[in-house]
């Protein structure tokens, strides 16, 4: 069996679908499965090993008829069995007819059901994941949605090690902190980045209570400027710089506790079992984290983020919010 995947989003869309990738392929183990993922997510699948391929295409961007003729040229060629796509929008639809792929699966809309074969009800209240493993209802697969998983590879542990043993972590574990977001988020003006007086107060609060866990930093390649301005009102702190997932994954599961806001370090934690607790401004944690007493959402009472107390995320770390 070959399938196709379309999974628009960014890097955590990714990792949310890692469960029902892992689903196919318990349920159908000779399957070959690819991916088509905007280029901006395409490093997600460094930490999984369900994809056959990752094909990039960029849903969100204006993309010209010649992208969406290389697009459907590549899905025909391929010869697929199935296609399941994330993408309810009618074009994408049309696009998927226009393919010939016997099973078309998707969500069911108000417009464009005529075009797929398997419309699948879209349950939004619920847990991303187990959303999106809903469309395999239509592959015969009753299972229910796997965990969050991911393959971390050696030499992405290896490198963790080296750097833990550079900030002289390699005793113990440590609170590791992951305050910026996304270019992308930041560009559409999406509230997902907490103040440096927040953290301020958090890191401050949390060295008097717990003075021998050291705190590290991570510096991602689109939260530079956060980062300094933090390092720059709080000492002693340690600092990492992650290449791509793989070693962020490796850094965070060595991880005592993470503080972090809705993003892709979040559910790299989440996928590792990492204690974690996410402050979110307008996205909702139960989407987004599943039930677990280790997965803690501190959700905006405004949904501006900055709204957000430090005594808030405080109380959820400490256990004295009930």
């Amino acid at each position: 069996m070959r399938i196709a995947a379309l999974v628009p989003g960014g890097i955590g869309e990714q990792i949310l679908f890692f469960p029902t990738l892992s689903a196919i392929k318990t349920a159908y183990p000779q399957a070959d499965v690819d991916v088509v993922v905007e280029p901006r997510a395409k490093g997600a699948y460094r930490v999984s090993q369900s994809a056959s391929s990752v094909v990039p295409f960029d849903f969100k961007a204006r993309s010209s008829p010649a992208d969406w003729a290389n697009l459907l040229g590549v899905l025909r060629d391929r010869y697929y069995d199935a296609v399941i796509s994330l993408d309810r929008r009618w074009s994408m639809g049309v696009l998927l007819w226009l393919t010939g792929i016997p099973e078309r699966i998707g969500y069911r809309s108000s417009f464009g059901n005529c075009l797929l074969t398997q419309a699948i009800p879209l349950k939004t209240e619920q847990y991303a994941a187990a959303m999106y493993h809903d469309l395999l209802q239509a592959l015969d697969v009753t299972t229910p949605c796997p965990d969050l998983a991911i393959d971390v590879l050696r030499s992405d542990v290896d490198w963790a090690e080296t750097e833990r043993e550079r900030l002289g972590l390699a005793q113990g574990g440590y609170l590791l902190i992951h305050g910026g977001s996304s270019q992308f988020s930041k560009d559409k003006g999406i509230d997902k980045t907490y103040s440096t007086e927040g953290w301020e107060a958090i890191i401050q609060e949390f060295r008097n209570r717990q003075p021998e866990l050291p705190i590290v930093l991570v510096e991602g390649p689109d939260d530079a400027e956060e980062v300094a301005d933090l390092i720059g009102v709080v000492s002693g702190l340690k600092v990492i710089k992650t290449e791509d997932i793989g070693k962020l994954a490796a850094m965070i599961a060595g991880a005592s506790l993470m503080i972090c806001t809705d993003s892709a370090p979040m559910h790299l934690a989440v996928s590792l079992q990492v204690y974690t607790v996410a402050i979110f401004g307008p996205t909702e944690p139960d989407k987004l984290l599943p039930k677990s007493d280790k997965f803690l959402g501190v959700k905006s009472p405004t949904d501006k983020i900055s709204d957000v107390t430090p005594d808030m995320v405080l109380k959820k770390i400490f256990g004295e919010d009930e």
